[in-house]
């Protein structure tokens, strides 16, 4: 009689071991994932028109990042303004911070120059798209 436990002992502890692995796997997938930080199902670039606040949030010589709008604003200037999409050319995550100049993607670790959108460090290969923007009476509008 033990020889029948011992066979579904151990299949049900194998079973348990392919159940762990596949939960294990799963996660360490997750990790790598850019759902998170995906800029989803919309375009990089705005579609029409998008206000995105006072031009007076860009400092000259800086940039500021629109993350919910997927938006770069640098402002190499007084009065002028280059915009880039915010959106990782590589996987498609949304850039989540400026440090010193650069746009950082959160997934990969590419890096932009917030300035011209231009790759610093890949994995991307391909710079930032350039989104027309414009200064209307004091307010930002880019598209």
């Amino acid at each position: 009689m033990p020889a029948p436990q011992s066979a579904a002992r151990r299949t049900v502890l194998k079973g348990a071991a392919a159940l762990a692995g596949a939960a294990g796997a799963g996660a360490a997938l997750t990790a790598c994932s850019t759902e998170t930080n995906s800029g989803g199902n919309t375009p990089a670039t705005p579609t029409a028109p998008v206000e995105l606040g006072a031009a007076a949030d860009v400092p000259v010589g800086g940039a500021k990042l629109y993350r919910e709008r997927k938006l770069i604003v640098s402002c190499p200037a007084e009065g002028q303004y280059k915009a880039f999409s915010a959106q990782c050319t590589h996987a498609g995550c949304v850039l989540d911070k400026i440090d010193e100049g650069e746009g950082n993607c959160p997934c990969h670790g590419s890096r932009f120059d917030v300035s011209t959108g231009k790759v610093l460090r890949g994995p991307a290969d391909r710079p930032l798209p350039e989104v027309p923007v414009r200064a209307e009476n004091g307010r930002l509008v880019a598209g």
